[in-house]
C-alpha cells in the first residue's frame, strides 16, 4: 500500500471553505479503482491546517492518482488557497489498509 500524508496550510481567508472548494478533487480520488481511503482532517490547534491521509493500493494506482486530470485539477484548484508549500510523506508499506487497534477496545 502506499501512505501518503499531506499537511496544508490553508490561507486564513480559505480556511472554512476548503473542504468545499476540494470537494470534487476528494470525490474523483475517493472514485478512483485503486484508492483504499482519501480522508481530510482539520487541525484543532491551528484551524488554517488541513491534514490529508491517502492510501492507494499500490505504486500503480497511485500513478494513475497522480497523472489524472482531478489531480491536476485538484492543484489548479489548491494553489491558490495556500499560505505555504504543503510537506509530505509518502511510504510504501506492507499492509492493505486500516485494521483493527488490539490495545483499545470500547467500553460500556
Amino acid at each position: 500500500m502506499i501512505f501518503i500524508a499531506v499537511k496544508f496550510t490553508a490561507r486564513p481567508e480559505h480556511a472554512e471553505t476548503w473542504l468545499k472548494k476540494t470537494a470534487a478533487f476528494t470525490e474523483a480520488t475517493r472514485a478512483e479503482e485503486g484508492n483504499l481511503f482519501f480522508d481530510w482532517s482539520r487541525g484543532v490547534e491551528d484551524p488554517n491546517q488541513f491534514v490529508l491521509l491517502e492510501g492507494f493500493r499500490d505504486a500503480d494506482a497511485g500513478a494513475v492518482h497522480v497523472a489524472s486530470d482531478h489531480f491536476k485539477a485538484g492543484l489548479a484548484t489548491m494553489a491558490p488557497l495556500i499560505a505555504t508549500t504543503p510537506e509530505i510523506i509518502n511510504a510504501d508499506i506492507p499492509n492493505e489498509g486500516w485494521g483493527a487497534m488490539g490495545e483499545l477496545t470500547p467500553q460500556g
